[in-house]
């Protein structure tokens, strides 16, 4: 549904997304997720025809976006990050004019209203105007006017930037009831919003494509997917020189904080499959070191950004 073959798009001597390359199939919801001015916006934009690339090409439903913008519209529903609604209309009365501005045929409008306003929870909301909304009815208001014309393809810039907890749960539910029907791409720099309604991640980072796959995917990528949390009284240093000593392989040190009393508390990554929170136990038991938390857990979805988006980092500079 969604295709992006080499990718550029330039701001005068600064570039907002470089030779990136991704596909969304028909009925995924894919988390865009990136660090605030990775290229999220940048490349939404171009899928939407709002402007054009550098190079690259950029395809919705078959269509080129910059060889007809108009038919990419007609196949997508978009939600800015900043919803631009008209603060004065009433909330039925800007959603007539939408459906209008769609080109809906008049003997349609009512049943697509319908639609939208029982997918999108308005019912409540219907005699009221757009600025005595909360800002998550606001975005009820905007993803409903994304929605009027029946599009197959969904992409949301940011949708529950700005909200509160209540209404950060209404849209991911929303979205993942949407999710049931349509081809859904989000843009997001909120690991939990990724986590709640995607099955599957692409991650940007400086304008570029740095991973992409489900989390479970993306975890097998950076390691064997587990940490150990511990905290012991000994010695750092000699610790890790048995650890390579004895099983061969390196650790990634995530946190190294000393507690009081001499109490050392780290966060370490496994690179091999095979050592596992006993082995670790049993390094600290021949070492008579005192003990007071060893346990194992799978790598999170911020844990593999972290690491991701670090390690690129870091190659950049």
């Amino acid at each position: 549904m969604i295709r992006v073959e080499n990718l550029t798009k330039n701001y005068g001597k600064s570039r907002g997304v470089s030779d990136i390359s991704f596909t969304v199939n028909k009925g995924e919801v894919v988390g865009f997720l990136g660090p605030n001015g990775a290229g999220k916006t940048t490349t939404m934009k171009i899928l939407t025809g709002y402007f054009a690339q550098t190079h690259g090409k950029a395809y919705i439903a078959g269509i080129d976006v910059l060889k007809d913008p108009l038919g990419v519209k007609r196949q997508t529903g978009y939600l800015p990050e900043n919803t631009p609604l008209y603060q004065d209309m009433g909330v039925i009365e800007y959603l007539k004019f939408i459906a209008q501005l769609r080109q809906i045929h008049p003997s349609k409008i009512r049943e697509h209203l319908a639609k939208v306003i029982e997918d999108c929870g308005l019912k409540e909301v219907l005699h009221k105007d757009i600025y005595e909304l909360s800002k998550g009815y606001r975005q009820r208001v905007g993803i409903a006017q994304a929605l009027i014309h029946e599009p197959a393809i969904l992409i949301l810039d940011e949708p529950t930037s700005g909200l509160d907890p209540s209404q950060i749960i209404d849209i991911r539910n929303l979205i993942k009831k949407l999710g049931q029907e349509k081809t859904i791409i989000l843009s997001t720099h909120i690991l939990p919003e990724v986590s709640a309604t995607c099955n599957r991640i692409i991650i940007i980072n400086n304008g570029k494509i740095v991973a992409s796959g489900t989390p479970k995917e993306l975890s097998k990528s950076q390691s064997s997917g587990t940490i150990i949390k511990l905290t012991f009284k000994g010695d750092f240093h000699y610790f890790s020189k048995l650890l390579k000593k004895k099983y061969g392989y390196d650790i990634v040190i995530e946190q190294k904080k000393y507690k009081s009393s001499g109490w050392l508390r780290l966060t370490i990554q496994l690179s091999q499959e095979s050592v596992n929170s006993e082995e670790i136990f049993s390094i600290v038991a021949q070492n008579k070191w005192l003990l007071s938390e060893l346990k194992a857990q799978e790598l999170t979805l911020e844990d593999i950004f972290l690491n991701i988006t670090t390690q690129e980092n870091q190659e950049v500079q």
